[in-house]
């Protein structure tokens, strides 16, 4: 099932993408999309046919509804791991992002004021459908609802060069557009073989794949669980392929006002943006 919120922000209404492509209301069924089992569950029960068609086309919202947690892993392509000169790590780097960050697949995104380095990557997004504390790595991944395109943006002079944590240069706000599809497991036939992509105004900087992912979805899964618990509807980015800003020879290439932003991953769907200042 391809799942999604559309609406205006903050009034997002549950819907899905049937297989001609038409958008139907899932309002008679559930209040919303938080990636949950039981969610995820009652929509799978139901025919698409006796669903409402929503016409026109209304913006999405973020695929998953208020996740508890977002988070990020860092450094896990080899090859994005080797275009920025450092070694791959021994264990999965984990960081947060603020979910006051979450936006719309196609929402304008947010030039911080002060920022100069504002850095684009293409990610594959998890939701976590069920309670997970210490589960075994074939548990992390049957805990695993749906599959997403995330752009994780960065404010690299935030990140690196203003004393201590990622998370400054993570957590702004629009830094993590999801969707526009929350795709259920059943339609990815294999998780190491996505193709992942991104353009800035027409000109491709990523086009790589998940085959080169270092820790793969349900390590992370495990993984995570033996530092925290993991809820429903907990939202985990797992990395992106080369080809970000900061990484351009001979010059770092940043994102600018009056940007576009495409991205994608097979089966997940695109996103498209216009940078704008805050």
């Amino acid at each position: 099932m391809k799942l999604v919120r559309y609406g205006n922000a903050g009034a997002e209404r549950p819907g899905l993408i049937d297989g001609d492509g038409q958008l139907r209301d899932l309002s008679g069924l559930v209040t919303d999309i938080d990636g949950s089992d039981e969610i995820i569950a009652r929509i799978a029960a139901a025919d698409p046919a006796t669903l409402p068609i929503v016409e026109g086309q209304p913006r999405l919202g973020p695929c998953v509804a208020r996740p508890g947690k977002f988070l990020c892993i860092g450094l896990n392509y080899a090859d994005h791991a080797a275009e920025t000169g450092q070694q791959l790590p021994s264990e999965p780097v984990i960081f947060s992002k603020a979910t006051s960050a979450l936006s719309g697949p196609h929402d304008p995104i947010l030039r911080p004021r002060g920022s100069t380095k504002m850095d684009w990557e293409v990610e594959l997004g998890i939701v976590i459908g069920r309670e997970c504390r210490y589960v075994t790595e074939a548990e992390g991944w049957a805990a695993i609802s749906g599959y997403f395109v995330c752009h994780d943006l960065s404010e690299r002079e935030f990140q690196n060069e203003r004393g201590g944590t990622w998370d400054k240069g993570k957590g702004c706000d629009t830094f993590g557009p999801i969707g526009p599809w929350l795709v259920t497991p059943d339609e990815i036939v294999d998780t190491d073989a996505l193709g992942m992509w991104l353009e800035v105004n027409g000109k491709r900087y990523q086009d790589g794949s998940t085959a080169t992912m270092v820790f793969k979805p349900g390590f992370l899964v495990s993984y995570i669980s033996q530092f925290m618990s993991l809820q429903p509807g907990d939202i985990v980015s797992t990395g992106t392929p080369p080809g970000v800003g900061m990484a351009q020879k001979p010059v770092p290439v940043f994102l600018q006002p009056g940007d576009e932003v495409r991205l994608g991953i097979d089966g997940l769907g695109e996103q498209r943006q216009i940078v704008r200042q805050a």
